[in-house]
């Protein structure tokens, strides 16, 4: 049997932060990855450019049933942390939006960076895991090559988010074998699915975009609303949809920042001859335009149109209530919402409150940040946190 301090299951960009900081502190590291390549999360991240992270990242970013388990990792490595990591290594970056720090090269980048930090450990791919269990003082490790035995086991496998890329729920089904509960699972940042008569109504709409505010409750964002042959996507949509749950009506506003109904009453005044539709026309793309007035049944020329009618009109671009009837499922969701239940886990070093020596990062926790490269600076810090200590 090798001699090895610490297992980490998982090479993705959790289990790689961890594997670089149990290395530097001298430790002996084997991290075991089913994928055939290391970080292929990072990889396709960002359309290949790696979002790496967001420069107003805070707590106040990320969802948890414990809000404030976050809170200890993101203050001891922060997004400036790891930015002075990535000017380290030269890589140019830029911020697209909203925060959003890029590669401006390709997204190996980081990933080369987070292999050199990690140099020294021993990282297997190809590797399939078959059991866990408790070995002395420690944990054994079964796989298709072989078993492997250290007193620290880190489990860094994500969740079930994208299953092409080799997700899973085994960090889950470690987690209640050894007696820690688990948020129920649930996809994330993911499009939004409507039933087949909202469909009908949305025929031909596909590929219309805009931006658009979207209101669940008291959360509420405005970025760009993309309607798609199943339903929506886009930004907005993405960011809302780790709130949703089944039933729940979201509002959305298709003009973000106006009163529509006070601007037609408006133009009714002053440009009377002008047909309803083309005065919608004019904010809304065209097609989405005449899908709205056919929806309210509100045609004709402003001038001949009460209030009540331009109100309606304003009321579904404005508040345009909508209830999905699913989501496109983890085949999409680019994070999953929920995870191992962060009252069985230390929040400054990610180990399992009864039992010594397990520790989860990354994903597999209950801790879901918004789009735009939160959940990876999670990643970085979750990582930091256990290979500080592990």
């Amino acid at each position: 049997m090798e001699d090895i301090d610490v297992i980490i299951i998982g090479a993705g960009a959790a289990g790689l932060m961890c594997a670089a900081g149990a290395v530097r502190r001298g430790r002996r590291v084997l991290v075991l990855e089913r994928n055939a390549k290391v970080a292929e999360k990072v990889r396709i991240s960002g359309g290949g450019r790696a979002n790496f992270t967001n420069l107003h990242a805070s707590p106040a970013n990320y969802l948890s049933d414990n809000p404030r388990f976050c809170v200890s990792a993101l203050k001891r490595y922060t997004q400036s942390d790891f930015i002075s990591l990535v000017e380290k290594y030269g890589i140019a970056y830029h911020e697209k939006t909203l925060g959003q720090l890029f590669c401006d090269g390709d997204s190996r980048q980081i990933i080369d960076l987070l292999l050199t930090e990690a140099r020294g450990a021993d990282i297997r791919t190809g590797v399939s895991l078959s059991g866990v269990a408790r070995e002395g003082g420690g944990f054994r490790v079964e796989t298709d090559k072989g078993a492997f035995s250290a007193p620290a086991l880190v489990v860094a496998a994500g969740g079930p988010s994208i299953p092409k890329m080799g997700a899973s729920r085994f960090a889950y089904d470690i987690a209640r074998q050894f007696g820690l509960r688990v948020v129920t699972p649930r996809p994330g940042l993911v499009p939004l699915t409507f039933d087949r008569d909202m469909l009908d109504r949305l025929k031909d709409l596909s590929g219309v975009s805009l931006e658009a505010t979207a209101t669940l409750g008291k959360v509420r964002f405005t970025e760009a609303l993309l309607f798609t042959h199943r339903g929506l996507s886009g930004p907005v949509i993405l960011q809302i949809s780790s709130y949703w749950r089944a039933g729940e009506t979201i509002v959305l506003d298709l003009l973000p920042g106006t009163d529509l109904f006070a601007v037609l009453k408006e133009m009714k005044r002053s440009q009377p001859r002008k047909e309803a539709q083309t005065a919608l026309a004019q904010f809304l793309p065209k097609a989405l335009a005449q899908r709205i007035c056919e929806w309210t049944g509100v045609a004709g020329r402003l001038a001949d149109l009460p209030d009540r009618a331009l109100r309606t009109l304003g009321a579904q671009v404005n508040s345009w209530a909508v209830v999905p009837n699913g989501t496109e499922g983890d085949r999409t969701a680019e994070v999953t919402v929920g995870g191992v239940d962060t009252r069985d886990l230390s929040s400054r070093t990610m180990e399992a409150r009864d039992v010594p020596g397990l520790y989860f990062i990354g994903e597999a926790v209950d801790v879901t940040g918004h789009l735009g490269g939160y959940n990876f600076q999670w990643a970085w810090a979750s990582g930091h946190a256990c290979g500080e200590v592990v």
